[in-house]
């Protein structure tokens, strides 16, 4: 995945460039003499409210769903694991993607209740009969 261009959360979802913001900032952790001077960790933002990438559904879903984690509607993504800001900017694009197609997917159909067959009753009840039966040769003689 390229670390510029619309960011694609789905086949028919893709948010342009133009709605996400980056900020970089000093990462801490390895790198060496570098470490104070190249800003390596990556800030992802993007307005889930106002983002022109989502339907008016999906949008209402993702702010469901992502209620807790947005900050006045705005969904945040860190990434500074890696020493490269590079490669920072891809795990943040890779993130953000996986969150949100996670946010606005289908919910799942509901279930059917559905009630055991007769031949499954007579089975467990078999079942339970031989349990028995075999709890009460087990037991001690009753002279």
């Amino acid at each position: 995945m390229a670390a510029t261009g619309p960011l694609r959360v789905s086949r028919s979802v893709v948010i342009p460039e133009g709605e996400l913001r980056w900020k970089f900032s000093h990462a801490s952790g390895p790198g060496g003499q570098g470490v104070n001077t190249a800003d390596t960790r990556v800030e992802l933002r993007l307005d889930v409210g106002r983002c022109a990438g989502l339907g008016p559904v999906q949008r209402a879903r993702a702010l469901e769903r992502l209620g807790p984690r947005l900050v006045d509607g705005v969904l945040t993504v860190r990434a500074s694991s890696q020493r490269s800001q590079l490669q920072n900017r891809e795990a943040a694009r890779d993130r953000m993607a996986s969150i949100l197609a996670a946010a606005i997917a289908p919910p799942p159909p509901k279930r059917r209740p559905t009630r055991p067959t007769k031949a499954a009753k007579e089975r467990r009840l078999a079942d339970k009969r031989k349990c028995a039966a075999t709890k009460r040769l087990r037991r001690p003689d009753e002279d």
